[in-house]
């Protein structure tokens, strides 16, 4: 077998990308990914001061790093650009060059196929100089790595860029066996970030078969908590209801009719549905969303422009008409299982209606075309007095110095039993009957 480092997503054929295995996943499909590295300049250049040192200290003593990593708990379920970091102004700062990601696809050919190469599996990666939208919640860990006189920048990250939705990272090709193209591509990422000299490989927001896998590889797996609403056969929107307390189901009925008789009118519509000038009304209201608390909205206009067109009915947006003037929107994607919410704005002050596009509508749309859960993004407790409810998400870490994986595997132990711990009380705040 032979393994490729590809530079860019579009370096790999759409006949590959159709060969693998990734369950119709919008993010990890050919398509999403080579639109966000084209549009977003994603691989063009690397921020030469964030490398690594030449030399690093190979080990550092236990107790000195167990208490380097004092990350508090509470930042793991902060809004994403809630701290206030340099590495974050930084991440802003060279947002109009390559957003700090230089992608480095790990692809495993077959070289002795008939006829030539042929692509066994794939891992996406990308060399990252900060940790602005990858959803690691590593901001503190960083500073971690620099007091016991390490560089914890570069690292390298399997996951969608800007994207925190769980789901297949290590892609085999259909028909071909599992778990020797899984192992490979595993081996293959930790030889990479070795001979980088990395300080980290985050194999980020896992499905349960690759949460196995980096397991039995010997990574550390990093528990954390989102919300999602689980479609139990509902047969309608009030069968859904029927199911609350009596108080709860008041409370969002009471929601729902104040965007009713605000006099918008609601309509989703699928990315092949979209027309170049309703896509930039649409990304106007997502950038003034990021604007109004801070943060740099990723994705330029030509992003969902160009993956209207390509996802097609994979991508979906729940609209508000004002008339005939679009006046909010929650973009969505979706596969053949899942519907997964992403972004939202508005141009209007409507009690309720950030709860009816993001959530309401969604819901709707689960039931009626059968899809088995919706994923409305990470993190949001208001997501439980509407049904959603808590489910871990998985990511897997190799570590580079083992000083430093050391203290992480004992803060992550400690992580997990809080995760454990707030999953369990906030399922006692869902609305449903006991």
């Amino acid at each position: 077998m032979k393994i490729i480092l590809h530079s860019a997503a579009n370096e790999i054929p759409d006949a590959d990308w159709a060969s693998l295995d990734h369950q119709n996943d919008p993010f990890m499909s050919g398509a999403f990914l080579r639109i966000a590295e084209k549009v977003m300049r994603i691989g063009t250049q690397q921020n030469g001061a964030d490398e690594a040192t030449d030399e690093a200290p190979a080990q550092q003593e236990d107790g000195q790093a167990q208490d380097a990593l004092t990350e508090p708990l509470r930042n793991r379920t902060a809004a994403p650009g809630a701290h206030s970091s340099p590495l974050q102004i930084r991440a802003t700062a060279d947002a109009d060059t390559a957003l700090g990601w230089q992608a480095q696809h790990l692809a495993l050919y077959d070289a002795t196929a008939p006829g030539g190469e042929r692509l066994l599996g794939l891992l996406p990666c990308y060399l990252r100089t900060h940790s602005f939208g990858d959803f690691s919640h590593d901001w503190h860990w960083a500073a971690a790595w620099e007091r016991v006189g390490l560089a914890y920048y570069p690292k390298l990250v399997s996951g969608v860029p800007f994207t925190p939705s769980p789901g297949p990272r290590l892609l085999v090709r259909q028909g071909v066996a599992r778990l020797p193209v899984v192992q490979a591509l595993i081996e293959a990422a930790v030889h990479v970030a070795r001979t980088q000299q990395v300080s980290s490989w985050q194999c980020l927001f896992v499905e349960e078969a690759d949460h196995d896998a980096l397991a039995a590889a010997g990574l550390l797996i990093r528990r954390g908590v989102q919300f999602h609403w689980i479609n139990k056969n509902y047969a309608s929107f009030n069968d859904f209801l029927a199911g609350f307390t009596a108080d709860k189901r008041k409370k969002l009925k009471r929601e729902r009719r104040a965007v009713m008789e605000s006099g918008l009118r609601l309509e989703a519509r699928h990315g092949d549905e979209i027309d170049p000038a309703l896509w930039h009304i649409i990304h106007r209201q997502y950038r003034d969303t990021f604007a109004r608390y801070g943060n740099h909205p990723a994705f330029p206009p030509a992003f969902f422009i160009e993956a209207g067109a390509a996802l097609g009915r994979q991508l979906l947006v729940f609209l508000a008409f004002d008339g005939e003037r679009p006046v909010a929107s929650a973009i969505c994607y979706r596969d053949a299982t899942a519907l997964y919410g992403r972004h939202w704005g508005s141009e209007v002050d409507v009690p309720g209606l950030h709860f009816e596009l993001c959530y309401y509508q969604g819901i709707d749309y689960c039931i009626e075309h059968g899809l088995q859960r919706f994923e409305p993004g990470a993190q949001g407790e208001h997501k439980l007095a509407r049904g959603f409810e808590p489910v871990p998400t998985w990511s897997g870490y190799w570590i580079a110095d083992p000083g430093m994986r050391r203290a992480v595997a004992s803060f992550i132990a400690r992580e997990t039993h809080a995760m454990e711990d707030y999953a369990a009380e906030t399922t006692g705040h869902l609305p449903f009957k006991k």
